[in-house]
């Protein structure tokens, strides 16, 4: 039996840009997802999901040699590309060996959307000895930052340079961390359905993200809270402009006295909020329940 685990994902700058080589300032989390692999003696893959509460909510059989699954559902269907992808790169995890036993088990709730895809992908990657970065580009696609925060234990900065991205560890500990929560948005977004739309604005596309750039380098060495306040307002506003949508801020919480970035796909998942304890207390009048104080959320 082998156990392999990957940390899940938060982006703080550089959400859509980084699809076309901006630089991406991202945060691995303390929450992750474990895949058990065992050897069994049917030529099949036994597969279950568990969710953080230790309860089963996906199970299906693969069959050998197509990996035709026995649930017709859309996660299986994406758990057979994965395997076929594997399949292809590897050829040997599965000439050699009868069948295995896979058990998936998430840390954080699943609609939190903090890479349950990515920190799959590169369990599967680990396991098959494979690259992550070309195992996500066969089946999810993606940017690949949220393969790098599944690698590392640190916080990066991570840049999209053809086939071979750039990470690069880095220190971000500011002094005022706890004034920074993270604020569950009460819906998961579709990083799929959100990349398609913005691939879609070609004419809103730029070549150079130089002032993205700059305000990723600028978030890593800001030691007061007003002037890193001022740098996510003037990165939503152009990430806003990119993408053809306002900011979280102007259309949801207008009167926060505090600044609001959204993080990765704008529409859903978690957003980071600025303030005292006491004023996050204004989304919880709101109905948003879920609130994660930075150090409680990042490794």
């Amino acid at each position: 039996m082998s156990t392999f685990y990957s940390h899940g994902k938060l982006l703080i700058s550089g959400e859509y840009a980084v699809l076309d080589g901006a630089k991406a300032l991202a945060l691995p989390t303390k929450l992750g997802q474990s895949l058990r692999v065992t050897s069994i003696n049917n030529s099949e893959i036994h597969w279950k999901s568990f969710d953080h509460q230790g309860k089963l909510w996906f199970e299906t059989t693969f069959q050998y040699p197509d990996f035709i699954p026995t649930n017709r559902s859309e996660i299986a269907k994406r758990l057979s590309d994965c395997f076929k992808a594997i399949a292809k790169m590897q050829p040997d995890c599965f000439e050699h060996n009868p069948g295995f036993e896979m058990v998936s088990t998430l840390e954080f709730p699943k609609n939190w959307g903090l890479g349950s895809s990515s920190t799959l992908i590169n369990n599967l990657a680990q396991w098959a000895k494979i690259d992550a970065f070309k195992l996500l580009k066969k089946t999810f696609g993606g940017s690949g930052y949220d393969i790098a925060c599944a690698q590392n234990s640190h916080p990066i900065v991570y840049q999209k340079q053809s086939d071979n991205p750039v990470v690069s560890g880095v220190t971000f500990d500011p002094p005022f961390k706890d004034n920074l929560y993270f604020v569950y948005r009460n819906k998961k977004q579709n990083s799929r359905e959100a990349i398609a739309a913005y691939n879609a604005l070609k004419n809103s596309k730029k070549n150079h993200y130089s002032e993205i750039n700059s305000i990723t380098d600028a978030l890593l060495h800001t030691t007061a809270l007003d002037e890193f306040e001022t740098l996510i307002t003037k990165h939503e506003t152009i990430i806003g402009q990119l993408i053809q949508q306002p900011p979280l801020k102007s259309t949801h919480f207008p009167d926060y006295g505090g600044a609001i970035k959204s993080l990765g796909a704008w529409g859903g998942d978690f957003f980071l909020a600025t303030g005292q304890n006491s004023d996050i207390q204004y989304f919880t009048e709101k109905g948003y329940d879920t609130i994660v104080p930075f150090e409680m959320m990042v490794l």
